[in-house]
């Protein structure tokens, strides 16, 4: 147990500094530090974000959660884990210096091939029940190696073709669409189900692992379609669009006849972050349904503000949520403490705040307005809640850390 409490405050760790960078870019809106360069800090910030924090925090859980207790002992996890774990702050450290260059991809390189051996791991010493989140959980697992595809086809695609070719951004995107639809989303929601003691309807869940598999297959059209100029992606994408909607009300039916049962097990600050999870879950689902309309659809990527708002969206509101419920629900955060309780109230309010301003200065920008004022001060000064509340909460893990050795 005491492994698992350190793994997850490493992962804390790697997700403060993951918001720092995001906060240094935006400090850099306001004052230029001539020492850093803003495209390094961006990727140094999304990698450590997603391979630092979601990944590993999906790491830890996944082995709690999924793998029998007499495995999930076995030194392997825990050497992996700090493997897996030194590529990340080998990104920590190489993407701010020297963007995507020697160094940084061969700390990335070593993620994904430490990712695979732990995709083989979950694989084979997985309990062998053909549960309903299990099944979902290895689902999640194929959808992360098809993604590494797109990774696959960098090198290749600049000697070929170069950085500006459309196979180049394609592979890039397919990489990110199943990483975040694919891996982790679904990934996350098989934890969020293996939280439900009852069982749950095998017919319900099986029409919803149908459809939400097909509409994450068929979405990727989506970002293709930015860079190759047919409708065809555009009527694809329509029907994933759609399908996903059915997908998603198959998982409320599916849940629903629990969910009184499963709300009055869980104290306020989980249901407030759960319910935060859910809430940005159909928010995105809805504004996946505004992409419908071509010229909608045109500007999502092209106004960075949607784009950010959106990423931030999936990776703070739906990801960030349910793990922080997750880990709430089972006390392995300290459901007690006061200094935790504050630092996830403002985690949530700089979330909030944040994305309230990033689609506001979307609209903005859509209908032709220019620049909010204040825009950038105010996006700064709101991105600093988030810092705090991650610091809060670490102080918290520590905290409860030492008085555990103590005692």
């Amino acid at each position: 147990m005491n492994s698992q409490k350190s793994w997850i405050l490493c992962c804390f760790f790697n997700f403060l500094i993951a918001c720092v960078f995001g906060l240094l870019m935006r400090l850099m809106y306001l004052f230029p530090l001539d020492f850093l360069n803003y495209s390094f800090l961006l990727h140094a910030h999304s990698h450590v974000a997603m391979l630092g924090w979601v990944y590993l925090i999906v790491y830890v859980l996944v082995v709690h959660f999924f793998i029998p207790k007499e495995k999930s002992q076995k030194p392997i996890y825990n050497r992996l884990f700090w493997l897996t774990e030194f590529s990340v702050v080998g990104m920590m450290i190489a993407f701010p210096i020297q963007g995507y260059a020697l160094f940084s991809i061969v700390f990335s390189t070593m993620h994904i091939l430490l990712s695979y051996v732990f995709c083989r791991l979950v694989w084979k010493d997985c309990s062998k029940d053909k549960s309903p989140s299990q099944r979902l959980l290895l689902t999640s697992i194929l959808f992360m190696v098809l993604s590494t595809f797109g990774v696959w086809c960098l090198g290749p695609a600049v000697s070929t073709l170069g950085k500006q070719s459309a196979f180049y951004q394609i592979a890039i995107q397919f990489f990110l669409h199943f990483q975040f639809n694919g891996w982790f989303i679904l990934a996350i929601l098989a934890l969020f189900l293996k939280q439900f003691q009852n069982k749950i309807d095998e017919v319900k869940f099986k029409k919803f692992y149908f459809l939400i598999i097909v509409s994450t297959l068929l979405t990727v059209c989506f970002p293709v379609r930015w860079f190759v100029e047919d409708d065809v992606l555009s009527y694809i994408n329509v029907l994933g669009v759609l399908i996903q909607l059915m997908a998603f009300i198959y998982f409320y039916k599916m849940l629903k006849p629990q969910i009184s049962d499963f709300k009055n097990t869980l104290n306020k600050t989980t249901k407030i972050v759960y319910g935060l999870a859910l809430c940005s879950l159909f928010l995105k689902v809805g504004i996946q349904l505004l992409t419908l309309f071509p010229n909608l659809a045109e500007v999502s990527h092209q106004i960075r503000n949607f784009v950010i708002g959106f990423i931030h969206l999936t990776t703070l509101g739906i990801i960030t949520g349910f793990l922080f419920g997750i880990l709430l629900q089972n006390k392995m955060l300290s459901v007690h403490s006061r200094i935790l309780k504050i630092g996830v109230k403002c985690f949530i309010l700089g979330y909030i705040a944040t994305e309230v301003l990033l689609f506001l200065q979307g609209w903005f920008f859509f209908f032709g307005e220019g620049t909010l004022p204040g825009y950038f001060q105010s996006i700064l000064i709101l991105s600093i809640l988030l810092v705090l509340g991650l610091f809060l909460m670490m102080s918290s893990i520590i905290k409860r850390k030492s008085y555990c050795h103590s005692s």
